[in-house]
């Protein structure tokens, strides 16, 4: 089998598709790139590695650029993680591919693959996303579910730690200062609790008896269709942000929800965790994760 002929037309048509302006053009491309890889692992088994520097040569003269060593590197790479695993990204570009070649996990790779499909990620969000280790910094149970595809529920998706961006030359903030960092960035906040996060106020009143309290911050997840009640400690967890955050809860439910919506999760952002604290806390609607400044 003559394997450089082969790898040519399929880059020719290639750069010739490149021109069509539609949707398939993503899908044609990593395609076409799949399949050169397979001819690349082919002819590195007949002719050694070698074969590639050689072929590198031969297209960048007879194509033009973009066929140098690390690309056809690259091409042979995506092929290899196709099967070992990971489902054909159709809908991604090449740059996302780029992106996710890196990666060494399998199930990672998949991960940051469905987040994009399904959030229309550009592939500069999700370099972003790559950057701070977000797959990471999910929970190992919700790692095992994403796996074997079991369902997850509206606190599997929270970082831990959850990342905010600090503009204040201390890592010594206050609340205050905690809850406007969040608060001028609060997109990113709500991707780093997960998915369906709305957001519905900031110091939000609540009257218990006569005397008025203020939750940190009040949001909605329209996916579990549930209220979300937040607060923010700048130390570690103690048993009465527990109490505390358990009374807004109810409030919430017995003030605010209509019948139709769930009950309400509660999510404490400490400095540091005290894992002794929640093993007591017999309320599974109330969760904990740390945050970190960058």
């Amino acid at each position: 089998m003559n394997y450089y002929d082969e790898i040519k037309n399929i880059l020719i048509d290639n750069e010739i598709y490149k021109r069509v302006k539609d949707y398939s053009k993503n899908r044609n491309e990593l395609e076409n790139y799949h399949n050169v890889g397979k001819l690349l692992v082919a002819a590195g088994k007949h002719y050694g590695e070698g074969i590639v520097k050689e072929y590198s040569k031969k297209l960048t003269k007879e194509i033009g650029k973009g066929y140098d060593i690390s690309n056809l590197k690259r091409m042979r790479q995506f092929y290899i993680i196709i099967q070992k695993g990971v489902a054909m990204p159709h809908q991604l570009s090449w740059s996302h591919i780029l992106s996710l070649l890196p990666i060494n996990n399998i199930n990672e790779i998949n991960y940051y693959i469905d987040i994009s499909k399904r959030l229309n990620l550009s592939y500069r969000q999700l370099r972003e996303r790559i950057k701070l280790h977000e797959y990471e910094r999910l929970d190992e149970n919700t790692k095992r579910k994403l796996i074997i595809k079991e369902g997850i529920n509206v606190t599997d998706n929270i970082k831990q730690p959850i990342i905010i961006k600090n503009k204040y030359n201390t890592n010594n903030i206050s609340e205050k200062m905690l809850k406007q960092l969040i608060l001028e960035d609060i997109d990113e906040f709500l991707n780093e609790l997960g998915e369906g996060f709305t957001y519905v106020g900031n110091e939000y009143t609540i009257k218990i008896g006569n005397v008025y309290n203020y939750i940190d911050i009040l949001l909605f997840n329209y996916l579990y269709n549930c209220f979300i009640v937040i607060e923010l400690k700048v130390t570690e967890l103690k048993k009465e942000h527990i109490g505390q955050i358990h009374t807004y809860m109810n409030y919430i439910d017995k003030n605010i929800k209509s019948l139709h919506q769930n009950k309400t999760i509660g999510i404490i952002i400490v400095k540091k965790d005290n894992q002794f604290i929640m093993e007591y806390c017999s309320d599974l609607r109330i969760y904990r994760t740390t945050y970190k400044l960058i």
